[in-house]
């Protein structure tokens, strides 16, 4: 299996082709990392506020520890403050959740930035590289086949007649040479549609 052509011309296309790809697939990874990490920087008062929140629960919870050691009425001072300390965890859990639902945010719109270029090129992209291999494959395979050249040489009469000047035209055609086997317009020919294909004889 040839990944690539053998005539310059055409191998440079492709060799071209498939570094545009290459290029395209990175620009819309490092944009949508970039996209990831600015989206990411919504998530800090999140942080923010878990931090504040974790902070004023801790200091709630000492202020309550410390109440209820108060002889008699240490109880009874000791549940506002639980209750304001369980106010700072809901804080604390509203930072987080914020910071969860922004990391989410991120992660998709990165991962769409990514899957839908990626897959436009290598929609673009993918298709006649995979034609082409298989193509030239062919093409090989038929030419060491039995009776190969000659079926070349009728593709090469049938495509472009443009691509047939480079070849000596004999008397009477060059169709009327290949319909009487005439071997140099054969060879002729069967190397025109290796050409076409990107491969040499």
């Amino acid at each position: 299996m040839r990944l690539y052509a053998q005539t310059p011309a055409r191998r440079s296309r492709q060799v071209l082709a498939d570094l545009i790809a290459v290029a395209l697939v990175a620009a819309a990874v490092k944009f949508a990392l970039t996209v990831h990490d600015a989206i990411m920087l919504l998530a800090e008062p999140g942080r923010k506020t878990q931090s504040a929140g974790d902070g004023l629960a801790r200091g709630l919870d000492d202020a309550a520890d410390a109440a209820s050691k108060v002889p008699l009425i240490g109880g009874s001072l000791k549940k506002p403050f639980q209750s304001a300390a369980d106010a700072g965890t809901g804080i604390s859990d509203a930072g987080q959740s914020l910071q969860h639902i922004v990391g989410q945010v991120a992660d998709l719109t990165a991962l769409a930035l990514i899957v839908l270029p990626v897959a436009f090129v290598m929609v673009l992209w993918l298709p006649p590289r995979l034609r082409w291999i298989r193509r030239s494959a062919t093409t090989r395979r038929l030419l060491d086949s039995p009776g190969g050249a000659d079926l070349l040489a009728l593709r090469a009469l049938t495509g472009p007649q443009r691509d047939l000047t480079t070849v000596s035209t004999p008397p009477g055609g060059l169709a009327d040479a290949w319909r009487h086997g005439d071997q140099q317009v054969i060879c002729d020919l069967s190397k025109v549609a290796l050409r076409r294909a990107g491969l040499r004889p």
